[in-house]
């Protein structure tokens, strides 16, 4: 059963298709902390795999199901915003991710993710204890300004 409705969040008008009662949307998630109820395929935009953790543990201890490493910020950028410790700084590091964002094999993956927010449940997430320092921060808005909807 699909029921179709719009909610407002935030002051702007979101579509939301709700499947047998579960929302649709994105989640943006710190990962290896427990899942959500419903949480759907877990996606890690992270450079590297979990240290010390095997292959075939990834998704069991609640890191990813599917790595997605294009959708991190380069090694050399990832060292600056690691070191990001002011605005200042972090505001460097969020334009620079953002254009690293905007080429052709990223925006296309980001577009997808979009798309797929309307049909299926994804979060998407990193290992940064703090999302507002963390690239998936910047993931949220990118993708929002692409139409997805997020939890």
């Amino acid at each position: 059963m699909r029921i179709l409705f719009i909610s407002v969040l935030f002051g702007t008008r979101q579509l939301i298709i709700i499947k047998g009662g579960i929302k649709m949307a994105i989640r943006i998630v710190k990962l290896g902390c427990p899942r959500e109820t419903n949480e759907g395929l877990r996606v890690g935009t992270v450079r590297r795999p979990p240290r010390g953790v095997p292959k075939t543990q990834y998704a069991r201890k609640d890191f990813y199901d599917v790595w997605l490493p294009n959708l991190s910020p380069s090694p050399e950028l990832m060292k600056e915003g690691k070191s990001a410790q002011d605005d200042r700084s972090w505001a460097s590091f969020r334009k620079k991710f953002r254009t690293e964002m905007s080429r052709p094999e990223a925006s296309r993956v980001l577009e997808l993710l979009a798309a797929l927010s309307h049909q299926t449940q994804l979060s998407v997430g990193c290992y940064c204890e703090d999302e507002k320092r963390c690239h998936r921060s910047i993931l949220r808005e990118l993708l929002e300004e692409r139409g997805a909807d997020l939890i």
